[in-house]
């Protein structure tokens, strides 16, 4: 069994208590959002909320189709969303989430070629709903089923094919407060769910459910006819794991937009582990299409800093 959570345990490195089964979920989904510091509670206006913050998806200004793909040390990881805005009922949607190890030869004991290959990976289905309560609150839910699966082609001994799934929730508000808005604040619950059982009841792990706060500041730097051609925003998150709120981890992120078109985007994640560090990324939005670029700057080098790449299209 050792071998068959290789794929996942080098993910513990996003958490000291993070476990193999379901640490992926505490991996950075979306360029937009991880280009902040991963500082998102509070954040909204995109699909990407549905993996931070669901409240957010009730600031979405349209339905929206998404796609998120990052390379990080341990995985592969592709994201696709999709959700539809309705002005009166809220915004509703799916989003599917692979994180892929890639695969790895079994060698037999008294070596020669390889017997078999494990492929192990996880998966994580999202259904979203959220809405506004009056002009000032948003709320947001997402149902989650989490998967871990191996994968066994060929002869794989006694690693061969695993699989365990669990459900889980996340739950999440946001309230606009300020002249025109300028003030958001954010409080989400992640990964609340039951814990992911792959052999028996003795050896499930449980899911990294954490609570988080948040804000974000926006500050108009240049007003031309009435409407904001330059902006700036800040963004603070704290997250801690649930239960336990005397250590917790702390974000911070800032974004320059101008004329809605050309957005730069720096951030921090002070992070409890070896994946702390900076954060820097860009972003064009042309019409419907909105197209992200972050790096992930870690400030160890055990790693190799991760590149995420988004696609967001306005239905």
């Amino acid at each position: 069994m050792g071998l068959a959570l290789l794929g996942a345990v080098p993910l513990s490195a996003q958490d000291p208590g993070a476990t193999s089964g379901a640490a992926f979920l505490l991996v950075p989904v979306g360029a937009r959002a991880t280009a902040l510091g991963q500082a998102a509670v509070a954040d909204g206006g995109s699909s990407e909320a549905a993996f931070w913050n669901p409240a957010g998806l009730a600031t979405i200004p349209s339905s929206e189709f998404g796609v998120q793909y990052s390379s990080t040390f341990a995985s592969r990881n592709t994201a696709l969303s999709v959700y539809w805005l309705n002005k009166r009922f809220g915004t509703v949607g799916v989003a599917a989430y692979l994180a892929d190890y890639g695969s790895q030869d079994i060698q037999p004991l008294g070596g020669g070629l390889p017997s078999g290959k494990i492929a192990p990976k996880n998966i994580e289905l999202l259904a979203s709903y959220a809405t506004g309560i009056g002009r000032l609150l948003t709320i947001g839910v997402s149902y989650k089923l989490v998967q871990f699966r191996q994968d066994c082609q060929g002869d794989c001994g006694t690693l061969g094919d695993v699989s365990g799934t669990t459900h889980a929730i996340d739950l999440g508000a946001q309230v606009t407060l300020g002249p025109g808005g300028a003030l958001r604040l954010g409080a989400v619950l992640r990964h609340a769910g039951f814990k992911l059982q792959l052999e028996n009841r003795d050896q499930a792990d449980p899911l990294p459910t954490r609570l988080g706060l948040g804000a974000a500041y926006r500050v108009p730097l240049r007003v031309t006819d009435g409407r904001t051609t330059l902006s700036a925003r800040v963004l603070v998150d704290v997250l801690d794991e649930w239960g336990q709120y005397d250590n917790p981890d702390a974000r911070v992120g800032a974004e320059l937009e101008y004329e809605r078109v050309v957005y730069v985007r720096a951030g921090y994640a002070f992070l409890h582990s070896e994946s702390r560090g900076a954060s820097v990324g860009v972003g064009l939005r042309f019409e419907r299409v909105a197209v992200d670029l972050t790096r992930v700057l870690y400030q160890t080098s055990a790693f190799d800093d991760p590149l995420f790449l988004g696609l967001r299209i306005s239905l």
